[in-house]
């Protein structure tokens, strides 16, 4: 919707097809990357709070943000294709749990010092979010629909295993 109104383009068609944040900044500037982002996160978000209101568990706002995660990567109405899952799990993670933003923000700057990359430190940071669940003394259940959540938005970015491996260093 964002390149639609800014560019008057479909993004799946531009750069790396991904119909999601980083993408949309990359081809459209910071402000299509802020809307973008931002809209997204309203869903996973938006999500919580309804279940909230209708007084439902964590484990079922936690459900109900894996089904937003997946209907963001796979949405019905464009043709299966959209984003990685990131910006929804994000709104929807903070919305549970708004400690998540700083757990997100200090994970995230530990492993970018590990791989000096965004997209394995950003992925280890919402996965640290999973683990945090342990430490919140949450259920054993609400950990492993997280975990569950993170495979699914892992598997959404394709990528080997050998890049959680943090890279050598060439100084001798």
């Amino acid at each position: 919707m964002v390149s639609k109104f800014l560019a008057n383009k479909d993004i799946r068609k531009e750069g790396s097809g991904n119909a999601g944040a980083r993408n949309a900044g990359r081809l459209y500037g910071k402000k299509a990357f802020i809307f973008t982002f931002f809209g997204d996160a309203l869903k996973g978000a938006f999500i919580v709070y309804l279940g909230r209101f209708l007084d439902y568990s964590t484990s079922i706002l936690l459900l109900g943000l894996s089904f937003t995660c997946i209907g963001h990567i796979k949405p019905i109405f464009f043709q299966w294709k959209g984003g990685k899952g990131i910006s929804a799990f994000i709104g929807g993670i903070i919305a549970i749990q708004p400690i998540f933003i700083f757990i997100i923000l200090g994970s995230f700057l530990l492993f970018y010092l590990i791989y000096r990359s965004f997209t394995v430190p950003g992925l280890l940071s919402l996965a640290s979010c999973c683990i945090a669940f342990l430490f919140l003394k949450e259920s054993l259940a609400n950990f492993l629909i997280a975990i569950m959540l993170m495979a699914i938005i892992m598997l959404s970015h394709n990528i080997p295993l050998r890049n959680f491996m943090p890279k050598k260093s060439n100084d001798n």
